[in-house]
Parts: structure tokens; C-alpha cells; sequence
């Protein structure tokens, strides 16, 4: 942490099924310097986009949806690259990152790819072909997020709350009212030309007037299924396990083996990237880790396992000034090796 400039970090270590370590260092708020605990909860990022990949694969095994259903049907208006207008998208593309959409026009507004409703719609797309590239994108997740209101009648939250992490007994979630606000741990972006950190307030923005109007199937990127689950790193820890053991967690099951597999597995060769879970090699040295890492408003979070040896471990920083390792935030790879050569190794 001295080395990375780090302000708060909050680490959990699963080995074989169970928690066998969890702490946390440094500051919740430099403000205050009210000190980091386990029980205080991050906005964690994409880490996030797997409780939507989770959602979908109940809804699938409850035969709501299929992976290879037109994602158009199910999002209730035309997802279709202009460049290729005959190949359809599908719910799996969509998932994996393989749909060809991009950022481009932002993701917090589900207009800007409707073709109704955004004027460069068409600029949403990238020149391949759906189903043969990747690009990394968080418009696909927020348009999963209505997809889940669409076919389950729960608004997002909701839904998660009540099939994801109540069953498990995890406190968070994405909506901000509903949660006990003392507990966020404030994100801090370090700013390399003044060298100081700034606080990031809108990583916690109530977004009350969106919700307040809220249409079901439509508004959802007011919850952020990309990018806004708040939780802790011990629960978080939890969450992790369940999918590690195959979507069990301590004899309840959110999901079935089939769909933890097909989340596991790679669809993209190169990026090695299924649905919502990216698969590494160059995390911890030897180790084949499935996962996901996020990083926002000064915030880096990691969530990696290894499924046959049955363990694994959740970082969260809450700001560091830090570069990039292997493709990884240094205090990531650095904290999880630290803590893999003292807890597994």
C-alpha cells in the first residue's frame, strides 16, 4: 500500500469453500481518516456486470430466455449492426462482449442505440461483424439489465436483491437509497499532475429523479447493472465462492453447474472472456484464475479463483496512485500474489 500510494484496501481470501482471512487497511475518508473496516461496502465496478450474467442464467433455466434469442425480441427495439443488417445478435453476444456494439455514444441512456429515439445510433457499432471480434463495452450490460426487468417483472435491483443476494445472505446492492449510507467507503481518483487524490462523489449518486420516473425495461442504466453493485469485500468473497463451487454457496443454489460452466468458459480466444467472467494466466504465476476486475471513479476492485484448486481471493482500493502490470492495476496483482504466496501457496 505504501509503495502504491494506497488510500483504503479491503482484501478477503477463500480457501476450500471457506473465508479464511479478511481485513482492511488504510482510510474509508482522508477527511475524516475514519479507518477502512470489513463491513464497509464499494461501488465495485464491472465486477458488477457478472450479478447481470448470474440474473440471465436463472432466467434462462426457468426457460424465460435462450443465450441465442434475438436481442432485439428481447430488449423491444432493433439491435442490428447497419454494417451487417442480416446477422442477428444475440443475448450471448451481448454478454460476452462478441456483439460488436461500443460506447461510443455513452451507456447511461438506453436512446442512444435505440434507432427510434438516438439520431447516431448507427455510430454504436463496430465495423465487424457481430459474433466475430470483442470489444469491451458497458452498453451491452445496461441494456441486459432491462432485458431482466422485461422478462422476470422486477425492477433490476429488485430482482437482484431477491434471487441473488438474499439467498445468500450478502448485504448491498444498486440502488443507493436502500442501502445504509454510513457505510460507503468515499473513492478517491489520484490526479497525476497535481499529485493529489480528489474525491469522487457521484460513484454514490442517489439518481432519485430518474427513479422516481422510472419506465421498467427502459430506465434500468439508472441502476447501473455495468457498474453499480455496492458491496463489501468479505461478502463480495461470498458471492465469488458461489460461483467457484459451481453456483452453490454452503448448500444454496443460485445457479446450476451447466450455467456456471457456460459463464466460465471462454468465447473469445484471445481475451479469454465468457459471460461476465474473464479467464487469466498472467494474475499468479502457474494459475489459471476465472474472474473480473473493475475500475471507476478512482476505485480498483478484483475478483479471481481458481475452480480446481478451490481458492481464491477479492482487492478493493478505494484510490491508489498506481500504473498497470500485465495488463493489471499494480496493487491488484501485487496485493492478490501477496496474498496468495502468505494464505495459499
Amino acid at each position: 500500500m505504501k509503495k502504491q500510494e494506497a488510500i483504503g484496501l479491503s482484501v478477503a481470501v477463500v480457501k476450500n469453500g471457506d473465508i479464511i482471512y479478511t481485513h482492511s487497511f488504510g482510510l474509508k475518508n482522508t477527511e475524516t481518516s475514519t479507518p477502512l473496516t470489513d463491513k464497509d461496502i464499494f461501488r465495485i465496478a464491472s465486477i458488477s456486470k457478472s450479478f447481470s450474467a448470474t440474473s440471465i442464467m436463472q432466467l434462462a433455466e426457468a426457460r424465460k430466455l435462450s443465450l441465442n434469442d434475438d436481442f432485439s425480441k428481447l430488449v423491444g427495439f432493433k439491435v442490428r449492426n447497419p454494417k451487417y443488417p442480416e446477422t442477428v445478435i444475440t443475448l450471448k453476444m451481448v454478454l460476452s462482449h462478441t456483439s460488436s456494439i461500443n460506447d461510443s455514444q455513452g451507456y447511461f441512456n438506453l436512446d442512444v442505440i435505440n434507432p427510434e429515439k438516438g439520431p447516431n445510433w448507427a455510430k454504436c457499432y463496430n465495423d465487424y461483424e457481430p459474433g466475430k471480434g470483442y470489444k469491451y463495452c458497458n452498453l451491452n450490460f445496461n441494456m441486459v439489465g432491462a432485458v431482466i426487468e422485461k422478462l422476470s417483472g422486477e425492477r433490476f435491483d429488485q430482482y437482484v436483491k431477491h434471487h441473488i443476494l438474499d439467498p445468500l445472505k450478502l448485504y448491498g446492492g444498486y440502488c443507493v437509497d436502500s442501502l445504509d449510507n454510513s457505510l460507503f467507503t468515499t473513492l478517491y481518483e489520484y490526479d497525476s499532475i497535481s499529485k493529489t487524490f480528489a474525491s469522487d462523489s457521484s460513484a454514490y449518486a442517489p439518481r432519485r429523479e430518474e427513479i422516481k420516473n422510472y419506465v421498467m425495461g427502459y430506465s434500468t442504466p439508472a441502476f447501473s447493472p455495468t457498474g453499480g453493485m455496492k458491496i463489501s469485500a468479505t461478502d463480495l468473497a461470498k458471492y465469488m465462492t458461489m460461483h467457484m463451487d459451481q453456483g452453490n454457496y454452503k448448500g444454496v443454489k443460485i445457479i446450476s453447474k451447466k450455467s456456471a460452466k457456460v459463464m466460465q468458459t471462454k468465447i473469445s480466444e484471445e481475451e479469454g472472456y465468457g459471460l461476465a467472467m474473464t479467464n487469466v494466466d498472467n494474475l499468479i504465476s502457474g494459475k489459471h484464475m476465472t474472474g473480473h476486475t473493475g475500475s471507476a471513479y478512482g476505485l480498483y476492485s478484483a475478483m479471481f479463483f481458481q475452480p480446481k484448486e478451490k481458492f481464491g481471493i477479492v482487492v478493493i482500493t478505494n484510490g491508489s496512485n498506481t500504473s498497470y502490470t500485465n495488463g493489471f492495476n499494480s496493487i491488484l496483482i501485487e496485493s492478490i500474489n501477496c496474498l496468495y504466496n502468505n494464505f495459499i501457496k
